[in-house]
């Protein structure tokens, strides 16, 4: 495989991709991208069999230094290739897009969401969001959202248009983020909050300012290893009763990450979704790259009851987050630009984020990650697959019920996400 190369402004460090088969590794490649500070080279993913993939962002070196959930295909073909049937453009983006999310999770496909606002909160500017954002909702048949007709927005991470520096590889979060919150949630305005760098503080801060404005769904795409100062960032980044925040679980399998730890969110797993015969029409099992397992630091919520964690439990719900039956973008702020195919629970989140939107607005003083344990059989659960060794515990395996990697399960409609 010919390396690529993705030089953002202000230089180059190494990135890699990984060629993955069902028994092994078979390959590596380098690839050039500018890293921020406190953080190395975007390192190798595993991902399912037959594709290659790349992380889009770096992997922290320093404390408390967040990297995003991103993960895109650089070569072999997703089973959810070409898996659209309205398109309105002449060629098909492989990928699976709005249609197909919205069937797969029973979504409203032109009702609700009107008036909510889904904030994104991700690290460093993305200049061509809302251009990028045009092209996929163009593709799709969806309605304009532009910052003309008011639907996006975009502010720093102080809630001012002063805009950090522009990364390459955040900006394919930012379009994957903004992607998956139109596809589930069309009706839906946008609030993107660009925090400085990816530090804790400086992403919590962004947090902080997108409920400030009004957001009552913040979703959060980037996590790391959890630490003493957790507990501290809860109660000053993430405790904000009457929003739903959801937080990526992870995509290194087995392992609990931080924010998706927090007490205070939704910790959103992965799976991997593919059509089927059954009456849904569609099945999810786990993918093997979902973050899941048991916080050191945060204490358990009350509405949590799993027996095997004597602190928090990573994950609550889940949505497809494997890159082998991944999900459509469209990003342009790189040297390779155009349509791909993405997957890590990055992708999930969004959803999820828009999912509850669509359930409408939270009540005041509620915890919105306590909905889904309220209704759990508004939930399609899932049963197989698993994410890593635990003695075969749920903590990493798809089992009746809850289970780590995919919480409760995934959206059927949007009654488990309603208070």
């Amino acid at each position: 495989m010919s390396p690529l190369v993705h030089p953002p402004p202000g230089g180059s460090t190494l990135r890699r991709t990984v060629s993955l088969t069902a028994v092994a590794s078979l390959a590596t490649a380098a690839l050039a991208l500018a890293a921020p500070a406190g953080q190395a080279a975007p390192s190798a993913s595993p991902s399912s069999n037959g594709v290659t993939v790349a992380h889009s962002c770096a992997t922290p070196t320093q404390k408390n230094v967040m990297a995003c959930k991103a993960l895109h295909v650089t070569a072999g073909t997703p089973k959810s290739a070409h898996a659209e049937s309205d398109l309105t453009a002449a060629a098909a983006p492989s990928g699976y897009g709005p249609a197909s999310l919205q069937a797969a999770y029973n979504l409203p496909s032109s009702s609700g969401g009107s008036g909510q606002t889904v904030a994104i909160v991700d690290a460093y500017d993305d200049p061509n969001a809302e251009a990028d954002l045009a092209v996929y909702r163009s593709q799709y048949g969806l309605s304009a959202c532009t910052t003309a007709n008011g639907c996006f927005k975009k502010v720093n991470q102080t809630g001012g248009t002063s805009y950090p520096r522009g990364d390459s590889g955040w900006a394919e979060e930012i379009s994957l983020d903004l992607d998956m919150v139109s596809a589930a949630c069309p009706n839906c305005k946008i609030l993107l909050v660009e925090a400085s760098s990816a530090t804790m503080t400086n992403l919590g801060t962004a947090v902080n300012t997108a409920v400030g404005l009004g957001a009552k769904y913040v979703s959060n795409s980037y996590g790391g290893s959890e630490s003493s100062s957790d507990s501290t960032y809860d109660s000053s980044y993430f405790n904000h009763p009457g929003v739903a925040i959801t937080v990526s679980s992870g995509d290194n399998g087995y392992g609990a990450e931080y924010p998706a730890a927090s007490k205070y969110v939704t910790a959103v797993g992965g799976t991997s979704l593919k059509t089927s015969s059954t009456t849904r029409g569609w099945t999810d099992t786990v993918w093997s790259g979902a973050g899941s397992g048991c916080s050191s630091y945060d204490a358990k919520p009350t509405w949590q009851t799993d027996s095997g964690c004597a602190k928090r439990t990573v994950a609550d719900v889940s949505a497809v987050a494997d890159p082998n039956t991944g999900v459509a973008v469209y990003d342009s702020y790189r040297q390779a630009t155009g349509w791909m195919v993405f997957g890590g629970t990055s992708a999930s989140s969004p959803l999820i984020a828009a999912t509850y939107a669509l359930a409408g607005a939270p009540s005041s003083g509620s915890y919105p990650a306590s909905f889904p344990y309220a209704h759990t059989s508004a939930l399609y659960d899932v049963t197989s697959g698993s994410n890593g060794s635990c003695s075969g515990s749920y903590l990493c395996t798809g089992t009746t019920g809850y289970d780590g990697p995919t919480g409760l399960g995934v959206p059927n409609g949007t009654t488990a996400f309603t208070g």
